[in-house]
C-alpha cells in the first residue's frame, strides 16, 4: 500500500458523495480515487483506479455492496471494503461480516469518525461502529445458545414439524422405525423438550431457520 491511502466512494446519493468528497480531500495522508453511483460502475471504477479503500454503500443500483463487493474482491484481493450505510439490519451486518468486509459503520457516525475507520482499515484494522458492535455480539450470544444438531437431526426435525409419523419419517428418509425414534429421543435431550408434541411445536417454530 502506497503511503498515501487512495480512496473511492460507491454511493448512489450525491449528497453523501458531496459530503464525503472535501472531507477525504482535505486529509494529507488520503486522495480521492474517484466516484460511482451504482454497484457495476463501482466494480468498473476499483478496477481502473485500484483503491486502497473503498466506502460502499450496501443498498445500489443495478449490484447491491454484498454483490459488488465480493466481485471486486475476486480481481482486487487486497482491496479493503469499509461499507457506509444506513441499515442497521442484523443481517446486514452479519452478512458483511461473514462476506470478508473491513468495516460497517454508519451514515449517522460524525465526519470525524468516517475519515478515522478509512485510515484504520487501511492500515489493517477491523471497524464497526459502536452500535453495530453491540448489535454483532447479542447476535453471536444468541447463535452460541442455539443447539447443535446434525444434518439428519434436522431433516427428522423438519418432518416432525410437517405432522409426519416415525412409520412416514422412516419411509420419506429409507431409515428404520427404530432408528427414527432414536433421532427423536436425541432431538428431545439437544433440545431440551419433554415429548414429541414439543418437538413437533418447536420444528413449526424453528421450520424458517432450518430449511
Amino acid at each position: 500500500m502506497t503511503e498515501t491511502i487512495k480512496v473511492m466512494i460507491a454511493d448512489d446519493h450525491p449528497v453523501v458523495r458531496d459530503g464525503l468528497r472535501p472531507s477525504i480531500a482535505d486529509q494529507p495522508d488520503m486522495t480521492l480515487a474517484g466516484e460511482a453511483r451504482d454497484g457495476l460502475e463501482a466494480e468498473e471504477l476499483a478496477l481502473k483506479v485500484k483503491p486502497d479503500v473503498i466506502l460502499m454503500d450496501i443498498s445500489m443500483p443495478r449490484r447491491d455492496g454484498f454483490e459488488t463487493m465480493l466481485s471486486i474482491k475476486q480481481k482486487l484481493p487486497e482491496v479493503r471494503i469499509l461499507f457506509l450505510t444506513v441499515s442497521e439490519q442484523d443481517q446486514d451486518l452479519l452478512q458483511a461480516v461473514r462476506l470478508g468486509a473491513s468495516g460497517y459503520i454508519l451514515k449517522t457516525v460524525p465526519m470525524s469518525q468516517i475519515i478515522d475507520s478509512v485510515r484504520r482499515v487501511a492500515a489493517g484494522e477491523a471497524i464497526l461502529s459502536s452500535e453495530m458492535i453491540d448489535k454483532l455480539m447479542s447476535e453471536l450470544k444468541k447463535k452460541a445458545t442455539e443447539p447443535l444438531l446434525s444434518a439428519r437431526e434436522k431433516e427428522v426435525l423438519d418432518l416432525l414439524g410437517e405432522g409426519l409419523t416415525t412409520v412416514e419419517i422412516a419411509n420419506r428418509l429409507y431409515l428404520g422405525e427404530g432408528t427414527v425414534s432414536t433421532y427423536v429421543r436425541r432431538l428431545l435431550d439437544k433440545l431440551h423438550i419433554r415429548n414429541r408434541a414439543e418437538a413437533i411445536a418447536y420444528a413449526a417454530r424453528q421450520k424458517p431457520k432450518i430449511q
